[in-house]
C-alpha cells in the first residue's frame, strides 16, 4: 500500500511539471582555467566562481563590487540627510494662528484694495459712453 502511495504521489509531480512552461534559465556557467564563470542573463552581471569544499561559491567581480558598494554608500548619504530633514520637520513647532492686530492689518490691506479697485471701476464707468439702447 505505501508504494503505492509513492507510486501515485510521483505520477502526480511528474505530470504537474510536465505540463508547466520551460523557465528560462536564470544564470549561464562557463568553467574557465580558474575556476567558473557565471553571467546573469536577466542583468548582464558576471561573477567569478570557485569550488570550495564540494559547493560552488560565487563573488561579485571587483568592479562591481565596488561600484556596488559607491550605491549603498550615496544612498546611505541620502537616508541620513532625508531622516535628519524629518526630524527638523517633526520639532518644527506647529504654525498657529494670526493674532487680534495681525488679523485686523491683514483686513485693513483688503479694504484698502477693494475701495481702490471699486474706485478704478467707477472710474472706467464714467469714462465710457453709455450703450445705445433704442
Amino acid at each position: 500500500m505505501p508504494t503505492r502511495l509513492a507510486a501515485a504521489t510521483v505520477l502526480i509531480v511528474l505530470a504537474a511539471t510536465a505540463g508547466a512552461p520551460a523557465q528560462e534559465e536564470r544564470y549561464a556557467i562557463e568553467r574557465t582555467q580558474d575556476g567558473y564563470v557565471r553571467l546573469d542573463t536577466r542583468t548582464g552581471q558576471m561573477s567569478s566562481c570557485s569550488e570550495q569544499a564540494g559547493q560552488l561559491v560565487c563573488r561579485l567581480a571587483v568592479d562591481e563590487r565596488d561600484a556596488f558598494q559607491d550605491d549603498l554608500d550615496t544612498l546611505a548619504a541620502r537616508l541620513s540627510a532625508v531622516e535628519e530633514r524629518l526630524s527638523a520637520l517633526e520639532g518644527a513647532p506647529a504654525t498657529a494662528l494670526p493674532g487680534e492686530e495681525e488679523f485686523e492689518q491683514s483686513l485693513s490691506y483688503m479694504e484698502r484694495f477693494f475701495r481702490r479697485f471699486m474706485d478704478i471701476v467707477k472710474e472706467f464707468d464714467r469714462d465710457s459712453p453709455a450703450p445705445d439702447r433704442t
